[in-house]
């Protein structure tokens, strides 16, 4: 990415795994089961992300996706502890994402080739957006970080003007005088207004 260097993406990765951790730990025991998004419980979410971050090491290790390779099932994801499986995963991206030449990569992700740079903006702007999902399905806050939320727009700009189906909701319509979380949010079809 032309906009960060890598450290800078490091460095907004770990960020948004912070904040996505804040909101996980604030779960309250009754609260797994509450939907968060339409069809997904609140485990349901975290365990994409726990997914999505024990992806990561293999990726970039040079290994393709292959399907079956983590399980689906979100009991399996989480584990006993929700928590602990989330922390387990998030442990494991890092380490792979900080390793000394791990942004000047090539992973092959479903869709094919993808610069590790854009691959780690991705699972930042993913973070980031599911961090204020699990914030306003458990009630907890939903400010994120100035930083992230421009990161994360920039993704959100390089979306097709109809989303990607099964992985990004289509924009909404936002006022140009809305703040930048609230734009941010429309672009992944979030309503922050």
């Amino acid at each position: 990415m032309a906009d960060f260097s890598p450290v800078e993406l490091l460095e907004l990765f770990q960020r948004a795994q912070a904040l996505f951790t804040d909101r996980v730990d604030a779960v309250d025991p009754d609260q797994w089961e509450d939907e968060a998004l339409p069809g997904w419980t609140v485990g349901d979410l975290v365990a994409h992300l726990v997914s999505e971050h024990l992806w990561a090491p293999p990726l970039l290790a040079g290994e393709p996706y292959a399907e079956g390779r983590f399980p689906d099932d979100t009991g399996d994801l989480l584990g006993e502890d929700p928590f602990t499986g989330w922390e387990t995963a998030a442990d494991g991206s890092l380490s792979a994402f900080a390793e000394d030449d791990a942004l000047a990569r090539t992973v092959h992700l479903q869709r094919g080739p993808t610069p590790a740079t854009q691959y780690i903006l991705e699972m930042t702007a993913d973070l980031t957006v599911h961090a204020w999902d699990l914030a306003r399905a458990t009630g907890g806050d939903t400010e994120l970080g100035g930083e992230l939320v421009t990161a994360t727009l920039l993704l959100g700009e390089q979306l097709p003007d109809d989303g990607v189906p099964g992985f990004f909701d289509p924009p909404l319509d936002v006022s140009a005088g809305a703040s930048p979380q609230t734009r941010m949010l429309a672009r992944f079809g979030r309503k922050d207004f």
